[in-house]
């Protein structure tokens, strides 16, 4: 690996970050690095005509314009960490305008269709148990996945009603977590000790008494989808969005909603009051058009 990204590495490594995000800046910089070294440039010679062809390069390469901007982004931050330590002179991305997001609409369950989801595993066995609660879980604070892949058995309070989320930076969240999620949590703690047979502190242990991963926890997603009659798309990230829109559509605050989700702009919580509206006119469109 290049030396001054393994130096960068050990900055953010340093600086807390998540694994997933220095796993992502990691993989960001070295395909760009590895681009530049192919077109024999160095980071000293590298200018704006570069991440230009770099941004073509990657749209051939069928990359969306959300991982493209990403990618830039990335550079933008590597740069700037060279050149505040005297490492760089310039930004080669600083004139580089970043490709336009389309902003998708995620797909949400219905309260019902959660309640079917939510109802497909079988508590008996210790894997339906444990799923049982993961998903209950989710839903009823809406964390992501590495927030709740990542959680403890000191993050949960059973007799508050109330889980600490930390997601890995400086800043932590205290969630409320309703009686139905507890109760599952509850009968799971009661059997975790059968598959904690590393004695880890992690609340969540795959069926190899290790941490799950991110491609776990989506198979798990997936394999209880398939049982289901909901024909609509259900991923990892379909949870927390529901969680979301039924807290706005019962009355919940979008601040509030905000708080609870960790996000760090209104505007990235603002796209659940576009699903609420969009999902109110189509209601009003059937109830009232004849046609309809």
């Amino acid at each position: 690996m290049n030396d001054l990204l393994t130096i960068y590495i050990k900055k953010l490594q340093n600086n807390k970050l998540t694994r997933n995000t220095i796993d992502a800046y990691t993989r960001d910089v070295k395909r760009f690095i590895d681009f530049t070294e192919k077109r024999n440039e160095t980071h000293e010679t590298v200018d704006n005509i570069t991440i230009m062809a770099y941004s073509e390069y990657l749209k051939k390469e069928g990359k969306a314009n959300s991982s493209i901007a990403r990618s830039i982004v990335s550079i933008r931050n590597y740069y700037k960490y060279l050149i505040k330590n005297n490492l760089a002179q310039n930004d080669p991305t600083a004139y580089f305008s970043l490709p336009k997001i389309k902003r998708n609409i995620p797909q949400i369950l219905s309260i019902e269709e959660i309640d079917e989801l939510l109802n497909q595993p079988e508590q008996l066995t210790i894997k339906g148990c444990r799923d049982k609660a993961m998903l209950e879980l989710m839903y009823a604070t809406g964390m992501k996945v590495s927030e709740l892949l990542s959680l403890t058995v000191y993050d949960i309070n059973l007799d508050s009603l109330y889980i600490t989320c930390n997601n890995g930076r400086k800043n932590e969240r205290i969630i409320p977590i309703g009686t139905h999620a507890i109760s599952c949590t509850s009968e799971y703690l009661k059997i975790r000790n059968k598959i904690n047979l590393n004695n880890l502190n992690l609340l969540f242990l795959n069926t190899k008494s290790e941490k799950m991963t991110r491609q776990g926890f989506w198979k798990i997603i997936k394999e209880y989808a398939k049982t289901t009659s909901i024909k609509k798309t259900i991923n990892s990230y379909t949870i927390r969005h529901s969680f979301a829109v039924h807290l706005l559509q019962n009355g919940a605050g979008i601040s509030a909603v905000q708080e609870l989700l960790g996000h760090n702009s209104m505007s990235t919580t603002q796209i659940y009051s576009t699903v609420i509206k969009k999902n109110k006119i189509a209601e009003i469109y059937k109830n009232t058009f004849p046609r309809a």
